[in-house]
This record gives C-alpha cells, structure tokens and sequence, in this order.
C-alpha cells in the first residue's frame, strides 16, 4: 500500500465533496476546484473521510494513488483555508504597487516591469513583502515562482525578488576576502 494514499482524508465542517463518474467536485467557504480521476484509482467518502483506493498493485497504480490522495487533499485544504506564498524584495530602490489586476515592479531595469495577475490570485503588497493568496495550490506556486524569475535573488549583494523564507548562499567577490 502506498503510505500517503492509505491515509483517510479528515473533511472539514462547511466542505461539502461529490463524486460523479471520473470526477471530484469540492466547495467549500472559499469556492469550489474540481479534478479529473485517472483511471484504476476509486475514491469513496464516509462521514466525514474521503478514502482513496486503487483496483490493483500494478507499479503504475500505486504511484498515482498517492498522488490523487495528496492532490484531493490539496482541494480540501484550499477551499477551506487557501494557500499563500510570500515573496521579498531586495534592493536599493526596488519598489512593488499592487492593482486588483496588475503588480508593477521597479526592479532595477530601465522600465518599469508590468505583471499580470492570474484570476482567482490576489496579490497584496506591503512595504517590500508579496504575499500572494489563492485557493489553488498549484496556481498559488505558479505565480510565486513566475515573479520571482522577474528578478532572481544575485550571490554577491542579495538583490532580487526571493521567497521570504529562502537562504541565497553569499559569494564574497573578486578579491576573494569575507567582507
């Protein structure tokens, strides 16, 4: 059995989960995400658990039974609480405006760098931290990761957009002395 796949899926109070043919259908306070099931893998809901199950022990089975556990669990948890990624800004001069569609970004190019926010995203900015909130994982992932590469975090003087959480490894320069 595979680890993460036999593990029941707890549904919170105010989620509401169905299963129609090959797909899953999850609405909670925050909304509602839907996903396709592949083929040999069965999901089943008691109570208050979802149950993930697969036909067979093929190898090929047993990978996507975890995977199909961890995506539904990913849906649940967004509906209900949502994910956030944080993003800081370094740099001298470096600033961040956020619109309910745009995040603009004065990155130390010669223009002014124009980010278009995905629906269903919202950014907010505070001083020199993003942080960036949506219902959907994977959406929430993209977006940090697709600003981020506005303007990677440098080795010398850590100038970039990073995850607030992220450690850049320092490289001390020509001359080759700590400073």
């Amino acid at each position: 059995m595979s680890r993460i796949g036999k593990l029941p899926i707890k549904i919170p109070t105010g989620v509401n989960v169905e299963v129609n043919n090959n797909e899953i259908k999850v609405s909670g306070p925050k909304g509602s995400l839907s996903m396709q099931l592949l083929e040999g893998i069965d999901v089943k809901i008691d109570e208050s658990n979802v149950i993930v199950s697969r036909r067979n022990d093929d190898a090929i089975l047993k990978a996507r039974h975890g995977l199909i556990r961890s995506l539904l669990n990913n849906l649940i948890i967004g509906v209900s609480e949502g994910f956030f990624k944080k993003l800081e800004v370094n740099g001298v001069g470096y600033k961040v405006n956020s619109t309910p569609t745009n995040l603009k970004l004065n990155v130390g190019f010669s223009h002014e760098v124009d980010y278009k926010i995905p629906e269903g995203i919202t950014v907010s900015v505070e001083q020199n931290i993003i942080t960036i909130n949506g219902i959907d994982k994977q959406k929430v992932g993209q977006v940090a990761a697709e600003i981020r590469a506005i303007k990677k975090p440098e080795p010398y003087k850590g100038k970039g957009i990073k995850y607030v959480d992220e450690r850049i490894i320092r490289k001390s320069g020509k001359s080759g002395k700590d400073k």
